[in-house]
């Protein structure tokens, strides 16, 4: 099952998206609300949707399919960690294999599919993330990875917006990105339940799933999904741990390698080729199963000046 969150003039619906259509739920249904109450009341609801409430999707506006209060970006594709790597004169650290590491990035920017991506305050080196994410369906602390199967409700494409620059200045500091990261985050086009994807699923557990990036209709790079080195699961139980996931949450994979991003081939090649994204440069990443989200940059603002630290006597 494939759900959607939608505008209609002006009206901000939910629904189930069958072929080209979306079958709306009752007017005011929340999808993160059904997420919070369970599988069973997305597949009861998407039962109950009245016949009249029917619209082609090339007549309506997708919207991020909910607006999630957490967001966990992990680093799970060796390339794409080794070709970050590279850029520095550096090369995959130890501690990475060890557990997957991931960072909080900011749920207030999260975006759906057509909607304009402005270039961050100050920023020169702009680049796209491709990603799937996971989201939680149930809440749980500690989990395995066997119980972790059962609290992902539902998977969808990320793209994770990275202002390189400012990126590369911040983490000097060594506590993470920030502003390099918290401009836009797209979320969509819609939220595939886990049945759909099943067909995917490698004997080791992972999703067999091709992942494509478009620039102005050029292909820059791509990958599967089955080359994550954790799987969803092992990403969720490892989030548990000594605290709780909770419905809405959402996982990213972490970018993938083959092209994932500008700065994995920038670290290969020693230069900015692919150039940086700029305004009217149109984004499109397409993943089997998934669907595709398109987003296209615009011009940003300029930043707002705050004054360096004040240097201790």
């Amino acid at each position: 099952m494939r759900l959607a969150t939608f505008d209609h003039h002006g009206k901000r619906l939910s629904g189930a998206v069958v072929g080209d259509t979306v079958h709306a739920f009752p007017e005011g249904t929340d999808l993160l609300d059904l997420i919070r109450r369970g599988s069973q009341a997305l597949w009861d609801c998407a039962a109950a949707t009245p016949a009249e409430g029917v619209y082609a999707l090339g007549e309506v506006t997708l919207l991020a399919p909910f607006l999630p209060p957490t967001i966990r970006d992990f680093m799970t594709f060796e390339g794409h960690v080794e070709g970050i790597a590279r850029g520095f004169g550096d090369t995959v650290p130890e501690e990475w294999y060890a557990e997957p590491v991931f960072y909080f990035t900011n749920p207030y920017s999260v975006i759906g599919t057509g909607a304009d991506v402005p270039v961050p305050p100050g920023c020169e080196l702009f680049d796209f993330e491709v990603e799937v994410a996971a989201v939680i369906g149930r809440e749980g602390s500690d989990l395995t990875p066997e119980q972790a199967r059962e609290h992902i409700i539902g998977y969808t494409l990320l793209n994770d917006w990275s202002a390189r620059d400012l990126q590369g200045r911040e983490m000097r500091v060594k506590l993470g990105p920030s502003k390099g990261k918290d401009s836009s985050t797209t979320l969509g086009p819609w939220l595939v339940t886990p049945d759909d994807l099943e067909a995917y699923r490698t004997p080791e557990g992972f999703l067999d799933l091709e992942l494509v990036v478009e620039v102005n209709g050029t292909k820059v790079g791509g990958d599967t999904l089955a080359n994550m080195a954790w799987t969803f699961e092992e990403m969720t139980a490892h989030a548990s741990r000594g605290t709780t996931v909770r419905p809405g949450d959402v996982l990213g994979s972490g970018t993938c390698g083959g092209g994932g991003c500008l700065a994995e081939l920038w670290g290969r090649s020693g230069r900015h080729d692919p150039p940086p994204l700029r305004p009217d440069d149109t984004v499109t990443i397409t993943a089997t199963g998934l669907g595709a989200i398109t987003n296209t940059v615009v011009q940003g603002r300029s930043p707002v000046p705050v004054r360096p630290a004040r240097r201790r006597p």
